[in-house]
């Protein structure tokens, strides 16, 4: 997943979570006036540009969070000042005093942004989400008066309608800036009446409002429902490692010997829903995370999310669309709605079908197991726990076998050494800069001609205040305007770390960290000249497909037998293991494409209902049902907690963008295999060249093209996942 706070061109989107205030709050003031106040004095490192090597690093030992609501009224003023003198220019529009000067203006407000919602997302302790609440609303406030301005709308308008234009003597790339940037005013309400730009900005503010506040409960329910556990025979069945990590999160949080703490996240909750043969302790964990959000406590967002689609359905009326899916895919590769259902429900049967199949293959076991008089049903809290008895029936693979051989350091070693191969960049850790944990180690990237490609931060570990998952933020995107700016880049990660020694991983975990360096990897290839169209600026149902085709490197035979070796004694993982991985690459995904798509198809229906009155627990159960849901089963993301589409407008309405990827994914995977090879050289270039280095300079669709020579084969998609193609 990606995560950054901005990702329109030249201007400042905010993507991240906001929060929410009571409907008698006042709305919203910018706490400055045009004039010089005495806050604009403010001596603060959060306000300069960055200093030191590499162009300028984050300075996150700097930080005082005291410093950053000012620090945030002062940027937020200097970028007014700077877009009302482009809009203000006397002169006649053009490229270089409208384009480029939106491209440059703001800066010391997107530095601040990066710094203030890493914090928010890594760090989200002390004063941190009170100081989101008050920042966020204020960010979106500045958001609505750029794309209300009709001052400079009518200048971009200009260069949008001018002969450069229409005579195509602007670069592609400077075509689709113009082109990219007069539409998303457009969509924003730059052609509304003032009345209605009103109304749009007051939905805006609310909006932002919501989001913190939404994001802020889920992750005072991952902090508050730790399940904690005092009697080691609940334990059996967990691995060792996974048992040492349990305690030491015990004693992490509370200093307690002779305990373990399952915290809620995904990475500590999937151990013990897979491992445990206590089944009320799998109950309780899974209970604790998937009802994050919908406790019916002071942390419930059912009335959030009703309140954040009332306004989304009336924000899309006012802008002319029929819904908020509407809106939001207009500028995706699937365009509408309807095209997103299609894949979907292409898939969606042979998925569920599978399903059925899998769960007659646990009942079979847990039918053996029981005694006499008992029966047990699978349920949702059984389903990885029975299924990875039937894999080791099936094919006889037991992950926990596997898991010795997944040492964290290592696979980062090997996605390190994988890069090399396939794009000629080497990487070296660097001491004495900055970093905003101790957890946090930073690497220099350098291209195959030695020069630099960027700065990667990893940030890998779980700890209190960081929001759950794993996600790729761009702290400086890449630019060669008037000379190179290379970007710097975080991957951030839950796992649970080890009290001491390698931290061990799962092979899901594994395929998780290849994924988002995938994002790394698209913004560090990026060579294009304006920032707003780098690397990972692209459209939402693309911007997964390099992070998702860079997890078939995991598994190549170079990689394992390199870099998965045991722990203890440093042997590779054995060829046995491997061929049984390889025999079992379709095994479960059954659970894994419903436990998505169901939450894909919930986003867009919930976006397709228009400003419909909405219970959302109710339209969860009613809408699964009607699908054939399986019961044996959980949504990936339940609606209370689903960050994606109500943390921010990101992926809302996009949640398929992962399954439209992945068509890509898979088609391009096949031209590798097509090939002889994962490491062909010609194939590893044109991937290089059509889609990791371009950006959104050419249309990704195009991009696709080139590197396939076709148009995508959604065949492949279903042959990735072992479904029937007809």
């Amino acid at each position: 997943m990606m995560l950054r706070p901005y990702l329109m061109p030249a201007i400042l989107i905010l993507l991240t979570p906001a929060v929410s205030f009571s409907d008698d709050d006042p709305a919203p003031q910018k706490s400055l006036s045009k004039g010089k106040t005495a806050t604009m004095d403010l001596d603060t490192p959060l306000l300069k540009p960055w200093t030191g090597p590499y162009d300028g690093v984050p300075p996150w030992t700097s930080v005082r969070t005291e410093e950053f609501i000012p620090a945030f009224d002062i940027a937020i003023e200097r970028a007014d000042q700077e877009i009302n003198a482009i809009a203000d220019n006397p002169q006649p529009a053009t490229f270089e005093n409208t384009i480029l000067a939106l491209e440059n203006a703001g800066q010391d407000l997107r530095r601040l942004e990066s710094m203030f919602f890493v914090h928010a997302s890594n760090l989200n302790v002390g004063p941190i989400p009170d100081i989101e609440k008050s920042v966020v609303p204020k960010l979106s406030v500045h958001e609505d008066s750029i794309y209300q301005n009709q001052k400079l709308f009518e200048r971009i308008s200009a260069v949008h309608d001018s002969d450069a234009m229409k005579d195509k003597t602007f670069t592609l790339a400077q075509q689709r800036l113009v082109d990219d940037l007069f539409k998303t005013f457009i969509r924003k309400g730059a052609r509304l009446s003032n009345s209605d730009k009103a109304r749009l900005s007051q939905i805006n503010t609310r909006l932002a409002r919501l989001f913190t506040e939404f994001s802020q409960n889920v992750l005072e329910d991952e902090k508050g429902y730790v399940t904690w556990i005092d009697d080691e025979a609940k334990l059996t069945g967990l691995p060792d490692s996974v048992v040492d990590a349990m305690a030491s999160a015990a004693k992490e949080r509370s200093n307690l010997n002779g305990q373990w703490a399952v915290t809620n996240t995904r990475s500590s909750m999937d151990p013990v829903l897979t491992y445990a043969d206590d089944r009320g302790l799998r109950e309780v964990v899974w209970r604790n995370y998937y009802n994050r959000g919908d406790n019916g406590d002071e942390h419930d967002n059912n009335a959030i999310i009703s309140e954040i689609l009332k306004l989304r359905a009336a924000r899309a009326k006012l802008l002319g669309y029929p819904t908020h899916a509407h809106w939001r895919m207009e500028p995706t590769m699937a365009k509408d709605p309807q095209a997103a259902m299609d894949l979907m429900m292409k898939v969606w049967p042979k998925a569920v079908a599978r399903v059925k199949e899998e769960v007659a293959d646990m009942q079979t076991i847990a039918d053996a197991e029981t005694t006499a008089g008992q029966s047990i049903k699978i349920e949702p809290w059984d389903y990885r726990y029975y299924a990875e008895k039937v894999r080791k029936d099936k094919y006889d693979l037991d992950l926990n076998e596997v898991k010795p051989y997944m040492q964290l350091d290592k696979l980062r070693e090997a996605m390190m050494w994988a890069a090399g191969r396939l794009y000629g960049l080497q990487f070296k850790q660097v001491s004495g800069l900055p970093v905003f944990h101790p957890d946090v180690t930073v690497w220099e990237v350098s291209k195959a001609d030695g020069s630099l490609a960027g700065l990667w931060y990893l940030d890998p570990f779980a700890r209190e205040g960081k929001r759950s998952g794993a996600w790729m933020t761009d702290y400086r995107e890449q630019q060669n305007v008037t000379s190179e700016i290379r970007p710097i880049v975080s991957n951030n990660s839950n796992f649970v770390k080890s009290g001491d020694g390698a931290t061990l991983i799962s092979w899901d975990d594994a395929v998780t960290l290849f994924h988002e360096f995938g994002h790394a990897l698209h913004s560090l290839l990026s060579d294009v000249k304006y920032r707003s169209q780098a690397g990972t600026n692209v459209a939402r149902d693309y911007v997964e497909f390099p992070s998702q085709v860079n997890e078939h490197w995991l598994d190549t035979p170079e990689v394992l037998n390199q870099f998965a070796v045991h722990y203890k004694t440093g042997e590779p993982l054995p060829q046995e293991l491997i061929d049984k991985i390889k025999k079992a690459s379709t095994f479960n995904k059954g659970f894994d494409t419903v436990e998505y798509l169901a939450s894909a198809l919930m986003d867009m229906k919930l976006h397709l209902a228009g400003d419909a009155d909405i219970d959302p627990d109710k339209f969860e159960r009613e809408t699964l049902a009607q699908m054939g849901m399986p019961s044996e089963l959980p949504m990936r993301h339940r609606t209370p907690h689903f960050a994606h589409i109500f943390s921010s407008d990101s992926y809302s309405a996009g949640y398929y963008s992962y399954l439209w990827a992945d068509a890509l994914t898979a088609d391009a995977a096949e031209r590798f295999v097509e090939a002889g090879s994962f490491y062909d050289e010609e194939v590893a270039k044109s991937l290089y060249q059509n889609v990791m280095s371009v950006g959104d300079t050419i249309d990704p669709a195009e991009g696709f093209r080139r590197f396939r020579g076709r148009d995508v084969d959604t065949g492949a998609l279903l042959r990735k996942r072992g479904f029937p193609v007809e």
